[in-house]
């Protein structure tokens, strides 16, 4: 265990990712100043003020938070430079202004679950999956003016199994990123932090934000693009599709899947139902639906819902 206290961090992050750093670092018996995480946010019916993760993590163990709308106000700045960090870390938060992320004397620096320079943006661990690699990983760096685009530090490989969705690999990617942190902060501690800039001119893939359009299942596309999409959204925010049964057009989301290479003479998208399975058939097999949510209804595997669903004999997923 590392008893240094010279280093003063602030770190700043939001979700559970960020939250399994942080209680790292405080195992490592660092010295954690501030916490700087999302304002609350109104959710639900009844618009109840909810917590970001990293603050009700933050609350149980009494760490000082902060939670600015406007990081590049002087009330924020100022309160900042009182808590006289020499090292800021952060794990999935927002674009930092220069005036922050410059002001610790050993810099600002950010995980990010990606090989960078790949998948710079929001949505890494999506994109891997969804566009069918093999591999991805975790890279820490220091913050530039751009996004993701600072000098790295460190970077661990990890393997994308073949059926692996991206909660899974989101919780792979968190545990080895800690790690990485850990080391990261003692090379800073030790002064034996040595950095790589990320190619200028490297052709990089892109992790775009998701939204509806992106999320939805294209099924002319071929068989492992649509599996690999149904797996790189699922748990959250889901792949989903219309579905076209009788007099309903449904938006439906998909969570789990297998697919199946056979040759057949189905018109893409028509569905063929069981009294135990469910598929859709595509150009080069089939995509046999595992957990489906229809709206308005829990998530729920396909078995479940054959027993109180029909599907017509031309029913389709457009």
């Amino acid at each position: 265990m590392s008893n240094n206290k010279e280093l003063r961090i602030v770190f700043m992050g939001t979700p559970d990712f960020a939250v399994t750093i942080l209680s790292k670092l405080l195992e490592h018996d660092y010295n954690i100043v501030g916490v700087i995480t999302a304002p609350d946010k109104p959710a639900g019916r009844g618009r109840k003020l909810n917590k970001s993760a990293v603050k009700e993590f933050a609350e149980t163990k009494n760490l000082n938070i902060l939670q600015p709308t406007n990081l590049k106000s002087e009330a924020f700045t100022k309160t900042l430079k009182i808590l006289n960090a020499n090292l800021q870390i952060v794990v999935a938060f927002r674009m930092l202004p220069k005036v922050v992320w410059q002001m610790p004397k050993y810099g600002t620096f950010n995980l990010h679950a990606s090989l960078l320079p790949n998948y710079r943006g929001a949505a890494p661990i999506n994109w891997a999956i969804i566009n069918g690699e093999t591999k991805t990983g975790v890279s820490t760096f220091f913050i530039d003016e751009k996004i993701d685009t600072g000098a790295m530090i460190l970077q661990e490989e990890v393997k994308i199994e073949s059926d692996e969705n991206a909660g899974s690999l989101h919780d792979k990617l968190m545990h080895i990123g800690s790690d990485l942190v850990i080391k990261t902060v003692n090379h800073i501690e030790n002064g034996t932090v040595e950095t790589t800039p990320q190619p200028e001119d490297a052709i990089s893939k892109t992790a775009y934000k998701l939204n509806k359009d992106n999320c939805k299942i294209n099924w002319e596309d071929n068989i492992n693009t649509i599996y690999n999409k149904i797996r790189g959204l699922s748990p959250y925010p889901a792949a989903w599709s219309k579905l076209h049964n009788g007099d309903d057009l449904l938006d439906v989301k998909i969570y789990r899947a297998e697919k199946e290479i056979a040759i057949h003479e189905f018109e893409t998208g028509l569905i063929i139902s069981t009294k135990k399975e469910v598929k859709v058939a595509v150009k080069e097999g089939y995509i046999k639906i595992l957990d489906i949510k229809l709206p308005g209804k829990r998530t729920m595997e396909v078995k479940s819902l054959l027993n109180g669903y029909t599907f017509n004999a031309d029913a389709k997923m457009l």
